[in-house]
């Protein structure tokens, strides 16, 4: 006798997980910090840390001009929610034990600044994207996954050294404009969103989209994506919510194996 095809399950009672709405400010501050922890963590298992160097920030949800950031000298993967410094737009400690980078915070700041919509900023002098960084290009339609990035990525066409001064790094978030990342010549990657598992994933993800292209460019001349076929995928795949759900698998895992980063 055959057995009766199962009866499909509502997709309405299927699990889907999607960003928490927060009615509480000190709740969602707790959900940055945690999401902050967790990306640094993440970044530091992929390597993308390098002595001092890199940051990821987020923006407090009250304090709007102030930013939450990995601690100066601290390993990426080391670092615990508690260990977290808020910083004012001066790059001034408010809160915390430690120092902040005050290179790369002034970069993140005027980003912040100019993007109102941005809670995350991450940057970092990843392998791929700091060799990339060094050609003066962007990234062409070449894959999938780059088409997130078509028309919607700058490249900072300058290099003066380690960016200190204020109007330089006002260049640099000009150069970003409305976009979700900028090409830092001869320095490397900086992506946006708004959230930190958005900035974190687009980050990733240009760094991979940065890796594939130089591979392929190194193998022969690759076979660019048309510009409409581009155009498209980028609207179904370019924006924060699609980053945010694609890191879910991400934060789950360090989160997980990486409990004490929530202390």
């Amino acid at each position: 006798m055959t057995e009766p095809a199962p009866t499909p399950i509502p997709t309405d009672e299927l699990h889907f997980t999607l960003p928490t709405a927060f009615a509480d400010p000190a709740d969602e501050r707790r959900h940055r910090k945690e999401r902050l922890a967790a990306a640094l963590r993440v970044f530091g298992q992929l390597g993308y840390d390098e002595g001092v160097s890199g940051h990821i920030t987020a923006r407090d949800p009250e304090l709007t001009d102030h930013f939450w950031v990995n601690p100066f000298g601290m390993p990426f993967a080391h670092v615990r929610v508690s260990d977290l410094v808020l910083a004012n737009g001066a790059g001034q400690v408010v809160q915390g034990r430690f120092h902040v980078n005050q290179a790369a915070f002034a970069i993140h700041a005027r980003v912040h600044a100019a993007r109102p919509d941005v809670v995350a900023v991450a940057h970092s002098h990843s392998t791929h994207g700091r060799t990339f960084s060094t050609l003066g290009e962007l990234l062409e339609p070449i894959s999938q996954d780059v088409c997130a990035f078509y028309e919607d990525h700058a490249l900072f066409d300058a290099y003066t050294g380690v960016v200190v001064d204020e109007a330089e790094a006002r260049r640099i978030a000009g150069a970003l404009g409305p976009h979700k990342a900028v090409i830092l010549r001869n320095h490397g990657l900086l992506t946006v969103g708004d959230s930190v598992d958005a900035a974190a994933w687009w980050f990733m993800t240009m760094e991979r989209a940065c890796r594939t292209q130089l591979m392929a460019k190194a193998a022969g001349k690759p076979v660019r994506i048309g510009h409409e076929d581009a155009m498209r995928t980028r609207e179904q795949i370019g924006n924060d919510l699609v980053a945010w759900i694609n890191y879910q698998p991400v934060y789950e895992r360090v989160a997980r194996a990486e409990a004490d980063m929530f202390d």
